[in-house]
C-alpha cells in the first residue's frame, strides 16, 4: 500500500526491492546488505529503475541508527539456506556468503520482529526443512503463523516455503495448501514450463496468491 515501509534484511542487488517498488507505487523502501559490492549494486540498480532505495552496509548484529529507530509496515528477507558447513561452497566468494549461513537464523528473525511496527508483517523464504528452525526463532517474537509450500510439480515435496507472520498476531498456525511451480509431471522441452498462476506472478507482475483463510463456522 502506497505510503507504507518496507525494510528487506540481506537485500543483495536489490532484485525483490525493485520488483515491488515497480508493482507498487509510493513505498519507502529500505534494505540492509553486509556484501560491500552488492550493496552498491542494489543502490545503483534502484537508480537505473527510476527507484529511491535506501540501502545500508551493515551486519544484522550491528544495524545503522537510521534502521534501529524505524518502525516497519513490512520485513521481508531471503535468509541463507544452508547452516555453515552444510553444502559445497560456492567458487564466488559472494554467492558463498549468500547461501551459507554465518549468522544463525534465529538472529534474522529477532532483527525483523524488532524493525515490525505492531501488526506489521514478516514474509520470509527458506528451505522446507528448516522450516522447524524457523518457527522455533518465530516463538515469542512473532505470531499468526502461515506457512506456504512451494512444490516444484505437482505430487513432489515441498523444497521452499514462504512464511507469513505478524507482530503482536495472536491466530492459530496455518498451513496452506501448496503452490505448484511448473506444469506437468516433468521438464519435457526447452523453455520454462511454469504453470500459468506462476507465469503470471514472474512475466506480468500479478500478486502472489496468498490463500484466504477459512471462515469460521
Amino acid at each position: 500500500m502506497a505510503g507504507q515501509r518496507v525494510l528487506e534484511l540481506g537485500c543483495g542487488a536489490g532484485q525483490a526491492l525493485i520488483c515491488l517498488g515497480q508493482r507498487v507505487g509510493g513505498l519507502r523502501l529500505d534494505g540492509v546488505e553486509l556484501q560491500p559490492n552488492y550493496a552498491d549494486l542494489a543502490r545503483r540498480n534502484g537508480d537505473l529503475n527510476g527507484l529511491e532505495l535506501q540501502i545500508s552496509t551493515a551486519d544484522l548484529s550491528a544495524l545503522p541508527e537510521s534502521v534501529k529507530q524505524g518502525q516497519y509496515d513490512h520485513v521481508i528477507a531471503n535468509p541463507p539456506y544452508y547452516c555453515k558447513g552444510a553444502h559445497s561452497p560456492a567458487q564466488d566468494d559472494g554467492r558463498r556468503v549468500a547461501l551459507g549461513e554465518d549468522t544463525p537464523l534465529e538472529l534474522w528473525l529477532d532483527a525483523a520482529a524488532r524493525r515490525l511496527a505492531p501488526k506489521g508483517y514478516l514474509h520470509l523464504i527458506q528451505r522446507a526443512d528448516r522450516l522447524p528452525d524457523v518457527l522455533a526463532a518465530c516463538a515469542g517474537r512473532l505470531g499468526s503463523l502461515e506457512v506456504l509450500p512451494l512444490v516444484p510439480r505437482a505430487g513432489r515435496r515441498a523444497e521452499l516455503i514462504i512464511l507469513r507472520a505478524r507482530k503482536g498476531g495472536r491466530a492459530a498456525f496455518q498451513l496452506h495448501a501448496p503452490l505448484v511451480l511448473h506444469s506437468g509431471a516433468r521438464h519435457e522441452t526447452d523453455g520454462k514450463d511454469y504453470t500459468p498462476v506462476v507465469e503470471g506472478i514472474l512475466r506480468q507482475g500479478a500478486a502472489l496468491p496468498w490463500p484466504t483463510p477459512p471462515k469460521a463456522r
